[in-house]
């Protein structure tokens, strides 16, 4: 995390891309640029430190026109752009770190410019932050495992680094489906060991689904062959 903040020290402001999704750091996540507004933006990022803030924000349920000061979103770096010969592009980012909102600055862009303020987690006990990345990790692959017999997939199960709470509970939660606001409540949390518990809540209630559809999945594949039997008595 120390080189994550060499990297934004000197950075104070961040062109802003307001949108209905959460980013989270150590996440990629693609987006396709059409607007000009916002192809004018990943022109002039390129042009400095391939830096945007993704915020939350969904204006229609909003009666605000922007994010609100004091909102939390997740810096992204631009690692690949693929540019259209009509000025549109295809891009990936990965989720780098948080920022909260400041204040707007002022300037002509024809995009959002927010003053900016970077965090990470508060400090917590080693062991109890331990023993929540693995309760997260055992339960996550365990429905990763499901999923991939669900798919017949053949693929190997992610690696996942336990040895590193916050950054576990970042990828984990990008992973998971849940609505936006859920996801953006375990972005603004300070706390690693509170956001694991949640993620770990939430997986204890879907795994038993998961593994009985990987199950069943496997007894109608096997068109009866396989497995237990059903019993319809």
């Amino acid at each position: 995390m120390d080189e994550i903040f060499d990297r934004v020290r000197s950075v104070r402001e961040l062109p802003l891309f307001p949108l209905p999704v959460v980013l989270f750091p150590g996440v990629p996540m693609p987006f396709h640029i059409f607007e000009p507004r916002y192809q004018q933006m990943l022109s002039d990022i390129r042009a400095s430190n391939n830096l945007f803030g993704v915020s939350y924000f969904d204006a229609s349920a909003s009666d605000q026109d922007r994010p609100p000061i004091g909102h939390v979103g997740c810096a992204a770096e631009v690692v690949e752009v693929q540019q259209m010969p009509d000025g549109r592009s295809n891009i990936l980012t990965v989720g780098l770190i948080r920022y909260r909102l400041e204040a707007y600055a002022e300037r002509d862009e024809s995009y959002l410019i927010g003053q900016v303020s970077f965090f990470e987690d508060e400090a917590e006990d080693e062991k109890l932050l331990e023993q929540r990345a693995r309760e997260v990790s055992e339960l996550f692959t365990r429905i990763a495992r499901a999923v991939r017999s669900i798919n017949d997939e053949r693929a190997s199960l992610p690696e996942l680094p336990e040895a590193q709470p916050e950054r576990l509970s970042f990828l984990v939660a990008g992973a998971m489906e849940m609505e936006a606001e859920d996801k953006q409540q375990l972005l603004e949390l300070l706390s690693t060991a509170k956001r694991l518990q949640r993620i770990r809540d939430l997986l204890a209630q879907a795994v038993s689904g998961y593994e009985e559809r990987a199950r069943m999945h496997g007894v109608a594949k096997g068109n009866g062959h396989g497995g237990k039997k059903l019993n319809f008595e």
